[in-house]
């Protein structure tokens, strides 16, 4: 049994990595070769009157030659308001740290193969996610990207879009103008687009061929007066945006097979993560997906016109198979992580 750190799979991955396994795996789902385990989100009521609640989340999926993955977080989270938004903030309650562990297993033998965290992958194959889908909905010639967010998943988001569209100018914003300013000190280095912090959210999205909102917002952050002929949109989640914006552009989801994560609680549980939001009220059955795109079902952008929008309404366990194979592979052949002995995880009772 193998153990990595996330200090290991930083190593062991790149965003241009990333992609290629997740193209490959889409594929596979398309064909029939692989499969996804959906999301599951069981709430747990947990000091109610800090509007606070244990959060277990779980998901999976496996490719045919390759391996079995299992995701897990284990998190105390809350809703509070920043800005005047709602937001689902994470808290570190497990000694100053989060708990999310991916494990893998082979589906040969059964054999678990390696554990780790899942921070870095999480973060690599959202961005990845949406970086692959601009490569088929944006449009050519991409010179100015707006990026909304400046977190976690903004350095991924950022990262996916330099590799695939690679614009001159990545306008950044952030309600916290710190934040903004030390995101583009940060990842300067990190990308060959230039970074440049605006004040407003205006100010990034006016003129940019492509718009990306990666927050933690529980709100739409995208605007529906922002539409201009030919822009892309991007966001990963569907609370970004709204019923009009999502009726005002031509469509495409992460995963259709699954509108949003399945939701179960017990307890004094805030109605958050269950709300009637237009993932709910509309049909989506027939909203092509990326799946759909990668596979060839669906065609991509129709015209230097036409407004498109990847809404990334929810993740695949599978993911976590296809670039959780990658680094495991990386990993032993380079020697990295620490080995374990398999008694540990394996019995000699039937179970």
């Amino acid at each position: 049994m193998l153990i990595l750190s996330n200090e290991d799979v930083t190593k062991l991955l790149t965003m241009e990595d990333c992609l290629q396994a997740l193209s490959a795996a889409y594929q596979a789902f398309g064909e029939g070769r692989a499969l996804n385990i959906p999301r599951l989100d069981s709430l747990l009521e947990h000091q109610p009157d800090l509007g606070r609640v244990y959060s277990f989340k779980v998901m999976g999926g496996a490719v045919i030659g390759g391996v079995q993955a299992l995701r897990i977080n284990s998190d105390v989270i809350h809703w509070p308001e920043v800005d005047g938004n709602r937001r689902r903030v994470k808290i570190p309650a497990a000694k100053g740290h989060w708990v999310g562990l991916v494990y893998l297993f082979d589906p040969a033998t059964g054999m678990p193969l390696a554990i780790f965290p899942d921070g870095v992958l999480q973060h690599f194959r959202v961005g990845a996610a949406n970086g692959l889908a601009a490569r088929y909905l944006a449009p050519t010639g991409v010179q100015e990207v707006a990026l909304l967010g400046t977190g976690w998943q903004a350095e991924t988001q950022l990262l996916a879009f330099d590799t695939v569209v690679k614009p001159r100018e990545v306008r950044v914003f952030s309600p916290n103008p710190e934040h903004r300013e030390a995101f583009c000190a940060r990842m300067q280095g990190c990308v060959q687009a230039a970074l440049r912090p605006v004040a407003d959210a205006e100010s990034a999205v006016r003129g940019a061929q492509v718009v990306a909102a990666a927050t933690n917002s529980m709100q739409p952050v995208l605007r529906p007066e922002w539409i201009q002929p030919g822009v892309h949109f991007s966001t990963i989640k569907a609370q970004e945006v709204d019923r009009t914006m999502v009726q005002q552009t031509h469509l495409y989801l992460h995963t259709r097979k699954q509108a949003k994560a399945d939701v179960q609680s017990a307890g004094n549980v805030p109605e958050f993560e269950k709300e009637a939001g237009w993932w709910r009220q509309l049909d989506l059955s027939q909203t092509p997906d990326l799946v759909d795109l990668v596979c060839g079902r669906v065609a991509g952008r129709q015209s230097a016109d036409e407004v498109t929008l990847f809404v990334n309404n929810v993740g695949m366990g599978l993911q976590f198979a296809a670039v959780g194979a990658l680094v495991w592979q990386r990993a032993r052949q380079l020697g990295i992580g620490h080995e374990l002995p398999d008694e540990w995880f394996i019995e000699n009772v039937h179970p």
